[in-house]
Parts: C-alpha cells; sequence; structure tokens
C-alpha cells in the first residue's frame, strides 16, 4: 500500500461517495474503513473539489474563503459531533478557476459559506490531516439532471490538473421510508432502483443514470428528493472513456439508504 498522502502525480480520480449518516464520523465500521483506505490509495490531491447533497440552491455558487467553518447541519446526534471541526484551507483562486470554466453559467462566489457535512464529515476519514484544501460547488435545483451531468464534465477537467472530485450524497436516500432496526438489509424497491443504476454505470451508458426518473415508483421511492442523487451525475458526467471504475461497499442501511460508492479512474 503507498504511504499515506502520498502526493498525486497524475489524472486524479472522480469519487461518489455513499456517505450516509453523519453518525459515520463516530464510527468505525465496513464504509467508514473503505473511506480510510481510498485516501491511502489514491494519495494526496492537489486539492478537492467536492459537490455535496447538502448545498442544493437556487443558482450556482461555489465556496471562497479562504479558512471555512465546519459546518453542524444536523440534530440529534452526541454533544461531541458537534465539537468536531475539519480545518481543511479553502482555495479563492480555485473558486474563480471553477466560475470561469463553467462560464456562461452564472456562479457566484461565496466568501462565507463553511464545510456540510456531507464534505466534511466524509472528509475526516479519508484526509484525517485535513491537509487538502477543498472547494464545494452547491448544485442549482432549477436545472434539470441532464445540465447537472453537463456540469460534472467541466469540472472534470480539473482531474488533469491534480484536482479530486469529490460526489457526497446517496443513490437512494429515503428518510422516512427508514427503518432503524434495520442497519443491514434493504427495501425491494431500493435495491431494484440501486442495481439499475450500478448496470447504467457499468455499462457506460449515462442515460440510465440521467433518466433515473424512468424507473417508475422505485425511482420515486428511491429518489424523493434529488439532492442526494444528483452529486453521483456529476461525478460521472466527469469519467473518461478509459477510466478504471469500480464500486465499493454496495450495501443498503436501514432499507433505503444506499452506500454505495463509485471510484472512477483511481
Amino acid at each position: 500500500m503507498p504511504e499515506k498522502n502520498h502526493v498525486m502525480q497524475k489524472t486524479a480520480p472522480a469519487i461518489f461517495f455513499g456517505h450516509g449518516s453523519p453518525g459515520n464520523v463516530m464510527e468505525d465500521n465496513a464504509i467508514t474503513q473503505c473511506w480510510e483506505a481510498l485516501g491511502h490509495e489514491i494519495g494526496k490531491p492537489r486539492g478537492i473539489i467536492c459537490v455535496s447533497a447538502h448545498w442544493y440552491t437556487h443558482g450556482i455558487y461555489v465556496s471562497a474563503a479562504a479558512k471555512p467553518d465546519t459546518i453542524h447541519d444536523f440534530g440529534g446526534f452526541p454533544q461531541e459531533m458537534y465539537r468536531l471541526q475539519y480545518p481543511a484551507a479553502g482555495a479563492p483562486e480555485l473558486a474563480a478557476a471553477i466560475a470561469a470554466r463553467l462560464a456562461p453559467l452564472d456562479v457566484t462566489p461565496d466568501p462565507e459559506r463553511g464545510f456540510d457535512h456531507g464534505s466534511w464529515c466524509v472528509l475526516s476519514k479519508v484526509y484525517p490531516d485535513a491537509d487538502v484544501p477543498v472547494v464545494q460547488v452547491s448544485m442549482d435545483m432549477t436545472l434539470p439532471p441532464e445540465a447537472h451531468f453537463e456540469i460534472g464534465k467541466r469540472l472534470g477537467t480539473f482531474r488533469d490538473e491534480g484536482y479530486l472530485l469529490m460526489g457526497s450524497g446517496n443513490i437512494v436516500h429515503n428518510l422516512p421510508e427508514m427503518d432503524w432496526q434495520m442497519r443491514s438489509g434493504a427495501y425491494d424497491w431500493a435495491t431494484r432502483f440501486g442495481d439499475h443504476i450500478r448496470a447504467s454505470i457499468e455499462a457506460d451508458t449515462p442515460q440510465g443514470i440521467v433518466n433515473y426518473a424512468a424507473q417508475g415508483r422505485d425511482a420515486t421511492l428511491s429518489v424523493p428528493s434529488p439532492d442526494h442523487y444528483l452529486p453521483l451525475l456529476y461525478v460521472m458526467g466527469a469519467r473518461r472513456p478509459n477510466d478504471s471504475l469500480r464500486f465499493e461497499t454496495t450495501v443498503v442501511e436501514y432499507g433505503s439508504l444506499d452506500m454505495t460508492s463509485v471510484v472512477i479512474g483511481a
């Protein structure tokens, strides 16, 4: 295994993390061990461009703070979690470059935006030393799925400059349907939808993931709101023809949280 956090010398990967409960940040389990192993494997990128389920906005924003705060955007967890900090640097110059590359789309720099739990709870395991700069890009809720995929293509060009493109969400994310007594196990509709999305990715047929709503009731139950699903489209938009592909942690928790991570180009 390469030395932890060796500096990346090649085109950076694109990774979709199935992040699940923010409580994972306090656990040592199969999911978090996978995140830790990925940090060892891919090494330290020049920076991270993160698209998180928890920054879903009208319009497109990019975090432009030099020293972003850690946002504790969750409730009902142990008090210790609210004291955790992820003191990674921001990257205002990268934020400006992202806005320029997404033109003519209107991208607004946000000098106050910190790291939401879709980013820092995962990165606390991947890069626990918080020694890689992070910029977050919001998802414009007014855009159709095809547009999110196309933005992912443009953000994917930063991979050639050593920037890791990170999506954070869940392929299946239905909180009202969660069964807290079923840590391991899936509803039939969650299994079918997850299998369809993974098969579409494996076959490199983007329309199968972009037009996810065609799965009818399975899609309605699996993606009751697009926010957790859409980060996958950014990562898949950044995929190149010769990229390697693999799935990690293809499990469903609590019946309706698909924890699949998709690793591209690593």
